[in-house]
């Protein structure tokens, strides 16, 4: 997840973080050629990268100065750019910056999972670089996300202990639940094992209502046991890869992650790394191979996919509310905003993310 993000700030809002440790995820690289880069997020990275060559190096300078300096509320750093009117497609013409510069850009730094951002207003785009590059220098690490130590399995642990503070009650194992539904269509209870638990709301993934879901895609993804870090990461302990789609020559990006017994998720000397993508054809696994191959020798792998569904019922009309799949991207961003927008259309209120980042610590 990104330092900077919504998660993390989600996360702080809600206090979890006092029953969560982080540490700063050691590398942020991008497919590209062929071959896995660092990814260059500020004007100074821009000049020692070997992404570019020299003349694109200097024009990505000046690409990322006006990132950085760009400040919404101060017109004197716009240069003369109306970025609800402009596109990122005319801001790269504008530094002419070739394809390939496009594509890390997009993709490894804004995060964006497809090109359709090209010819969306370009205000979102250029804070997504920004917080990448905001992120990247909270820790002065060597990428912008953090991980839970002993893995993401603390976040559901971390919320069910807040909840039980406040007098929730978490209900694990409950075989077969049943949204029950009034004459009138609305949501009145769950029952599970002969019992039960009446409400007027219902918040839930897919799975339980899938007659109020449709389906949208797959998602393939391989896990991976290795005795050794990615080949061509400095012997990173954990990092994150991204290959843009028109590398491959897909449709959507493809996404790896690799954690160790640096976040107390293996044992000494063990790693594991997660390849994930849309599925677009019916051969799923080998779609994968071109993230798995960057992994050198496995110990094992295991293959998985599930389809990816979102909701098609009214909430106002049955009291409930469903989130979408998880997609295939790694670092959480598509997810949270889900969970916010979800958190909206039940409270009618938007959830005020400033917050003091500072509480939010990472380990050493």
């Amino acid at each position: 997840m990104m330092a900077n993000g919504a998660l993390v700030r989600v996360l702080i809002h809600t206090d979890v973080t006092k029953y969560l440790m982080f540490k700063a995820v050691d590398g942020s690289y991008v497919f590209n050629k062929g071959k896995i880069h660092k990814v260059p997020a500020t004007d100074v990275e821009a000049l020692k990268s070997p992404l570019m060559g020299l003349f694109e190096k200097r024009r990505a300078r000046k690409f990322f100065i006006y990132v950085q300096d760009y400040n919404e509320s101060d017109p004197k750093t716009h240069e003369g750019l109306d970025l609800t009117r402009v596109t990122p497609r005319e801001i790269f013409a504008k530094y002419g910056l070739d394809e390939n510069t496009v594509d890390f850009i997009g993709h490894a730094l804004a995060l964006y999972r497809d090109d359709a951002y090209l010819d969306q207003p370009a205000l979102e785009f250029v804070k997504r670089v920004k917080l990448y590059a905001e992120s990247l220098a909270r820790f002065q690490g060597g990428s912008p996300y953090i991980y839970p130590l002993y893995g993401l399995g603390e976040l559901p642990q971390a919320f069910a202990r807040l909840s039980a503070v406040y007098g929730g009650t978490y209900m694990l194992s409950k075989p077969e639940c049943k949204v029950e539904f009034d004459e009138e269509g609305k949501v009145c209870g769950v029952t599970s094992d002969g019992e039960t638990a009446r409400t007027k709301k219902v918040v839930c993934d897919p799975s339980y209502l899938l007659n109020k879901v449709r389906k949208v895609g797959k998602v393939a993804r391989a896990i991976c046991i290795m005795s050794h870090p990615i080949p061509n990461t400095s012997d990173s302990q954990s990092v994150q890869i991204i290959l843009p789609q028109k590398q491959l020559g897909r449709k959507s990006d493809m996404y790896v992650f690799c954690c160790s017994y640096s976040h107390n998720v293996a044992p000494k000397g063990k790693f594991i790394a997660f390849v994930s993508a849309e599925a677009e054809t019916d051969k799923p696994q080998e779609e994968l191979q071109p993230g798995i191959s960057l992994l050198g020798p496995l110990d094992e792998v295991i293959f998985d996919t599930y389809d990816r569904y979102e909701p098609v019922n009214e909430p106002s009309l049955d009291n409930c509310y469903i989130s979408r799949s998880y997609d295939a991207t790694t670092h959480f961003e598509t997810t949270v905003q889900d969970v916010l927008a979800m958190y909206t259309a039940i409270t009618g209120k938007e959830l005020d993310l400033s917050v003091d980042l500072a509480a939010a610590s990472a380990a050493d």
